[in-house]
């Protein structure tokens, strides 16, 4: 039998596998994504090898030579997959054996795949964190330059969906800009737990070839290694952890993708998303769905999903590796290809968003936005606040009856409410006073939304 088709690691087994058992256990379908991770693992665990002596100079040479011919195969779409050799490790490894002859059968030495796949699984996983911060990033750009762009847009913020007190729409940004900037940080700090390595602790104990794990770790420039072999091999926390920034960041793409929904409805009108970003009813000519916001909101839950198929999948395994691991890389994978894919399209759709300021500001006249400002007033006239609330709360209910915002009353009609209103009441009961007043840290003034996207930029490099 060749060694393609050979199950390599079968010597103990008398009987073969059940064809079915064979496909039911295998993982080379999904893992082969992982390939240029496990040579890369493999061409340094092999000079490590010739380094410490139990490989030649010219064995390593081989070995190295063989891995590159194989990486390139499957670059090009040349290499044969087998089912039978079960996952992405066995398979390279037996196209190895097949190409060099009996020096490939030495590569494994002093490993097992219990170390090499949790190897293999942190590098592709460290190889993913640079696109996915890199689309972070890029998103993050998209917001400052809609922020800058409509400083001074006046639109109503809500608090329960109902008009609160005006904001600009630039300071709406920067309040997504922030949940952004922890999502990097969170990215960063599970990083770090991410970067080190398990290679080295073979099966489960280490092993008896007198190997330097810090010259593997330096090939492979992992910034530290794992210091139990138990908990090297079976750890997932790291997965777990990166599924729980994923959650979260998913999260916040959604509340976006909410708002943007409900912004580009007929009933707000605030927002124009483009025509690239939306699809049309196969029945209904008139319709604009906006389905990417729709189907990222949808998305988050997968995400959420993998993040408890993990955490389940690990509660109960005992120390150290179990089969049941095989199952971490399939949710692991789906998060990252949905994180990335998500990020990318948002990015490109924030970039290409259209405001429509006049019925943002239009919309905030209509929900009497400025009445804390009335409140505010009064007190600094000397009105206890409770007072002002209820002064406030009937000026309203008359708005209401007679139709009128606030700001559109006369000094007259305000003053039947309270003889301390005077004149310069109308310098706070416009839409452009009341976020003008706002003018402090963290405050919605054009002025602070400018020293904001400022600060960012300037945090950023």
């Amino acid at each position: 039998m060749s060694t393609a088709n050979k199950k390599l690691s079968s010597a103990r087994l008398t009987q073969p596998t059940d064809k079915f058992v064979e496909e039911f256990t295998a993982s080379v379908q999904f893992d082969q994504r992982m390939f240029r991770q496990d040579i890369r693992g493999s061409i340094a665990h092999a000079s490590m090898l010739s380094e410490v002596g139990v490989l030649t100079a010219e064995e390593r040479d081989q070995i190295i030579n063989g891995l590159q011919q194989i990486e390139q195969e499957i670059e090009n779409g040349e290499f044969e997959w087998s089912i039978a050799q079960e996952d992405v490790h066995m398979n390279i490894e037996a196209r190895l054996i097949t190409l060099i002859g009996e020096v490939g059968k030495k590569l494994h030495t002093g490993r097992s795949r219990n170390d090499q796949v949790a190897t293999d699984v942190r590098l592709y996983l460290l190889d993913m964190i640079e696109p996915i911060r890199s689309e972070l990033n890029r998103l993050q750009d998209a917001l400052l330059d809609v922020a800058e762009r409509e400083a001074d847009t006046i639109m109503p913020g809500f608090t329960h969906l109902q008009t609160a007190q005006p904001v600009t729409f630039g300071h709406h940004m920067l309040a997504w800009y922030e949940m952004l900037v922890r999502d990097a940080e969170r990215l960063d700090d599970c990083e770090k737990r991410v970067n080190s390595m398990p290679l080295g602790a073979a099966a489960l104990a280490g092993t008896t070839f007198p190997i330097d794990r810090e010259i593997t770790a330096n090939l492979l420039g992992f910034a530290r290694i794992c210091q139990n072999s138990l908990d090297a091999v079976s750890d997932r926390d790291f997965a777990i952890e990166f599924n729980s920034f994923a959650s979260l960041l998913m999260m916040h793409l959604s509340r976006f993708s909410e708002e943007l929904i409900i912004w580009s409805s007929a009933q707000f009108d605030f927002v124009d998303l483009g025509d690239a970003f939306c699809t049309g009813s196969s029945i209904m000519p008139q319709k604009k769905n906006p389905d990417v916001p729709e189907l990222i909101r949808g998305k988050t839950s997968r995400v959420y999903g993998n993040m408890f198929n993990l955490l389940t999948l690990m509660k109960n395994q005992p120390l150290a590796y179990n089969k049941d691991n095989q199952e971490d890389k399939e949710p692991l994978f789906d998060t990252i290809d949905t994180l990335l894919g998500s990020l990318r399209v948002y990015a490109d759709m924030m970039a290409a968003i259209t405001v429509k300021a006049d019925n943002m500001r239009e919309s905030a006249l209509r929900g009497y936005a400025t009445a804390t400002d009335l409140a505010d007033y009064l007190v600094r006239k000397g009105t206890p606040f409770r007072d002002a609330h209820e002064v406030v709360g009937l000026s309203v209910a008359y708005g209401i009856k007679h139709k009128k915002d606030l700001s559109a009353m006369n000094l007259e009609e305000l003053q039947q409410f309270s003889d301390k209103i005077e004149a310069d009441v109308f310098d706070v009961l416009t839409l452009e006073g009341s976020v003008a007043a706002r003018n402090h840290l963290g405050g919605t003034a054009p002025a602070q939304v400018r020293t904001a996207i400022t600060r960012a930029r300037n945090s950023r490099g």
